[in-house]
């Protein structure tokens, strides 16, 4: 068969969910079909997926536009995900050789990789190959990622509506905590998401309003973390309020590189692209701060919920998600390959943005970072241009489509076979 009648599409999405992911899936299979593609295959868990056979025609589940309402409103990844590591061209050749044989065998032209830096890394090893044996397949990334740390783009879909939820929840945990009596006070730890980059944690600041005074205190990994000095500033600080509500983040580390949640935990599990699994920070600064303050204390992890939120998308994360989805298949269809969709803010007031693609071996494998000076001078908070910066990326609501009182969600229909 000649290339020219080969018009198939192979998307797949990788890495942790988010509340948006699935609307840049939405946007994806909405352009192909626009475009004239024949079909739209989904990875059923991304590349690893792929890899074991593992894939759905999309036509046959995208059937009707309430479909593709109901997929941009349903949370986590439809398809599933992976966090599968593609060695290198030379360590293990015969990876590509069997990928590169089933997307042959699928007819592909395009394929679309929706996630975050290790997704980045597949799209770049992969376009790699293609230029290496001369295939004409191009593999274009779709940026996703609730964390924010891609680099060369203004900020990744998924990173607004999990922000929106920290700042609602946040504030619900400090209005709980306001209405406790507590003879010694008390204080409330909240961990948020984040291994190497604040940008979750920093989102708790968006609680503050005319209605509410925001957390108390604000510990971002950007900076090395002092325990002495964080139970000094909470005794502090007790002085002043009976209710004390700190966020910190769940990769905050002391100056030696130690991440706190290993002080206290022994979890050994890593994984495939050597992260350490980061869980119970709250936990082991509560004991802390019961054994030296004396006073009530509670640690409280957002977890997946912060990702899953779907209830509490920004509306703005969830058309720029289905945007940077459809820019991905038109890129890709025009010819680009080795390439990564990126969003360039225009302005914040009126909040304006655009799309455009970046060449993603400047962007796999790096991390950015929230910039030190939208980060207070003592460390324990944000400033206002942080602030400036995310309120554009919360706006509006996604309603969500409510069948008995609970939200409707997109499924994959025997979705328990395919695995």
């Amino acid at each position: 068969m000649s290339k020219k009648d080969k018009r198939n599409v192979i998307v797949g999405q990788s890495g942790g969910p988010t509340a948006a992911i699935n609307s840049s899936l939405a946007g994806v299979y909405r352009t192909a079909k626009d475009r004239g593609y024949k079909k739209v295959y989904g990875m059923i868990h991304g590349i690893q997926g792929l890899l074991e056979g593992r894939y759905i025609d999309l036509s046959e589940h995208i059937r009707t536009g309430l479909d593709a309402e109901l997929l941009k409103r349903t949370p986590s990844a439809y398809l599933g995900t992976c966090r599968y590591k593609l060695p290198s061209i030379s360590d293990d050749r015969g990876v590509y050789e069997n990928i590169f044989k089933i997307l042959e065998d699928l007819q592909i032209d395009c394929f679309i990789y929706i996630g975050g830096n290790d997704s980045m890394d597949t799209i770049k090893k992969l376009s790699d190959y293609a230029i290496i044996t001369g295939s004409e397949i191009r593999f274009v990334g779709c940026p996703k990622t609730i964390d924010n740390d891609l680099a060369l783009t203004d900020h990744t879909p998924g990173y607004g509506s999990a922000a929106k939820y920290i700042g609602t929840s946040v504030k619900e945990i400090i209005r709980d905590g306001w209405a406790l009596e507590t003879t010694n006070g008390q204080i409330l730890v909240v961990e948020i998401m984040g291994r190497n980059a604040g940008w979750l944690t920093a989102a708790a600041a968006l609680s503050k309003g005319e209605d509410c005074d925001g957390p108390d205190a604000i510990y971002l990994p950007e900076l090395d973390f002092d325990i002495d000095k964080f139970v000094k500033k909470c005794k502090e600080m007790l002085k002043k309020k009976r209710s004390i509500v700190v966020a910190v983040s769940e990769g905050i580390h002391t100056k030696d590189g130690t991440y706190i949640s290993e002080l206290g935990n022994a979890t050994e599990y890593v994984d495939a692209f050597g992260h350490k699994q980061l869980t119970g920070t709250a936990r082991y600064l509560c004991n802390i701060l019961s054994a030296e303050i004396g006073c009530k204390t509670r640690a409280i992890e957002l977890s997946t919920l912060q990702r899953a939120a779907s209830h509490c998308a920004s509306r703005v994360d969830i058309l720029e998600a289905y945007e940077v989805g459809g820019a991905a298949m038109k890129a890709a269809d025009e010819g680009d390959t080795g390439k990564m969709v990126v969003i360039q803010r225009l302005s914040d007031d009126p909040y304006q943005a655009g799309t455009e693609v970046k060449d993603v071996h400047k962007i796999a494998n790096d991390e950015r970072l929230v910039p030190r000076d939208w980060i207070t001078k003592d460390g324990t908070y944000v400033t206002n241009e942080f602030l400036t910066y995310v309120r554009p990326l919360i706006q509006g609501d996604v309603a969500p489509i409510m069948v008995d009182g609970i939200p409707r969600h997109l499924y994959v229909p025997g979705y328990q076979e395919l695995l």
